[in-house]
């Protein structure tokens, strides 16, 4: 039986982990799990601390593992110290020794999206055997190089195998999106119930209901899930990046709110890509600046 099926045992901790209760996986009562899919629920685990911040621990947890999967993880946390070549260096190497091992190719995937090689990514990826963390990165690739078209064919190749997993709900979900019109709602049936649900709120998933809110066009109802958000976890700079977004929309200034995610993450993407696109701006507006001579 698949650990990660609706029978299997792992059901629950995976879905702690991608609804984004990550302290709930590291919590997570492991006593009565199966001896097999102990390495799993270390990978998970492992995983999951890093999500929290604790990547000087997790680096120390894994040294000298020789398990490919435990190596992984290792170059993950490489990476999030500021390591990147050497995270890459890292999963090359596995994904010529062990391309088949799950973990490899998940971890490997993000770790190799993450440092700008999308390609080499997905190569990896695509060695998947209906392995739904797979297709869930792969969708999110495909969405950031906006094919949207391909993103879809992977969820819709997904549903036919999958039918109403948890993953394929939220990828779909993350083209719908995308995509627009009737999705719109359709998405934001599915992160409001995740996020108002006891069981599976979070502050990823209320940034999801908060994001889909905006799309809807409903502005208060979207600053009140960040303010749930932000009561959930006032250090989250992804609720921050969030709320410049809101503050921008409703025209209320933007100052205050990108001061904080500056304290919070000086290296945000948001920050990152504002940073670039004002270096583009002064320097296409610099050709139109008149030349006075003296």
């Amino acid at each position: 039986m698949d650990p990660y099926s609706a029978e299997g045992e792992l059901i629950n901790i995976h879905s702690h982990f991608h609804q984004g209760q990550y302290q709930d996986v590291v919590d997570y009562d492991t006593s009565s799990l199966s001896p097999e899919n102990a390495l799993a629920v270390r990978v998970l685990q492992l995983r999951a601390r890093l999500e929290l911040g604790e990547t000087k621990a997790v680096l120390a947890d894994v040294q000298g593992e020789s398990d490919p999967a435990l190596q992984a993880v290792g170059a993950l946390a490489e990476q999030r110290a500021g390591r990147t070549d050497a995270a890459v260096a890292a999963i090359t190497k596995l994904a010529e020794s062990a391309s088949d091992n799950a973990t490899v190719q998940i971890v490997g995937g993000t770790v190799l999206q993450a440092a700008g090689k999308s390609d080499e990514a997905l190569a990896l990826l695509s060695k998947h055997d209906s392995n739904l963390d797979a297709v869930a990165l792969i969708v999110q690739i495909y969405l950031q190089q906006n094919r949207n078209d391909l993103a879809l064919k992977e969820v819709d190749g997904a549903r036919r195998w999958a039918q109403d997993s948890l993953l394929v709900n939220l990828a779909e979900s993350w083209v719908g999106l995308r995509l627009g019109g009737e999705r719109y709602q359709q998405a934001f049936y599915v992160f409001e119930e995740l996020a108002q649900a006891p069981a599976s709120s979070s502050v990823r998933s209320l940034i999801a209901q908060a994001v889909s809110e905006l799309h809807l066009g409903r502005t208060e109802e979207a600053q009140a899930a960040l303010e749930q958000a932000v009561k959930a976890d006032p250090e989250a700079a992804d609720v921050a990046a969030n709320l410049i977004v809101l503050a921008i929309i409703t025209g209320k200034g933007a100052t205050e709110a990108t001061t904080n995610l500056h304290n919070l993450d000086a290296q945000h993407p948001l920050l990152v890509d504002l940073e670039e696109k004002s270096g583009l701006f002064d320097k296409a507006a610099a050709k139109y600046q008149a030349k006075v001579k003296a």
